[in-house]
């Protein structure tokens, strides 16, 4: 049926990285949902949580009673799962990153990381590498995990994985994974980088 309203989980710090509000900031993220929708949609856009940083919504969430496996769920972006393809996007590349993330996720809750952990997440790069499997030569993607402690999402630091368990996720990913022949470690933190690559 037709429906009059859109409801969008914006965050505050989406409209600080999307767009001028409520003072000067620079346009850092161009892909957020953010900034009203185009004229041709008549629907009317409801964004309750626009002004709470994500600590401040998983408070809420909680007084609410919704249950923990939803409020402490890391952030998906709004673009879909290609928005961590760097370079081209096909079915087979995103098959190929649905995997290895699941795997990453999957071993964050095995070794009880994922909790601690504000937002983690694979991005496949637009690159290759040489590797030995079994007694053949491969050529295959590089993927990067990515994984950061923050509250307010503004800023962040890589989270200090164990070795233990990113060596299980490294073995997982490239033998599991067909496509994937190294697994990268990203240890940048925001600023100067941002949690997205993208």
């Amino acid at each position: 049926g037709a429906c009059d309203f859109l409801l969008q989980g914006t965050l505050y710090p989406d409209v600080i990285e999307s767009i001028s509000y409520k003072g000067p900031s620079a346009t850092i993220k161009t892909h957020h949902n953010v900034g009203g929708l185009p004229a041709s949609m008549k629907l009317k856009l409801i964004e309750p949580l626009r002004e709470l940083f994500k600590d401040e919504v998983r408070e809420l969430g909680i007084a609410l009673g919704i249950d923990e496996i939803s409020v402490w769920r890391h952030p998906f972006p709004g673009p879909g799962l290609a928005i961590r393809i760097l370079g081209e996007v096909t079915e087979e590349r995103c098959a190929i990153l649905r995997e290895a993330d699941a795997i990453m996720i999957e071993e964050l809750h095995k070794s009880g990381h994922y909790r601690a952990i504000g937002q983690a997440f694979v991005v496949l790069l637009p690159v290759k590498s040489v590797g030995v499997m079994g007694d053949g030569r491969t050529y295959e993607n590089v993927a990067c995990v990515r994984c950061v402690e923050t509250t307010d999402y503004m800023t962040a630091d890589f989270y200090h994985l164990p070795f233990e368990v990113m060596s299980n996720m490294s073995g997982r990913i490239i033998n599991e994974v067909r496509g994937i022949n190294r697994l990268c470690y990203d240890i940048s933190s925001k600023p100067p980088a941002t949690i997205e690559w993208e």
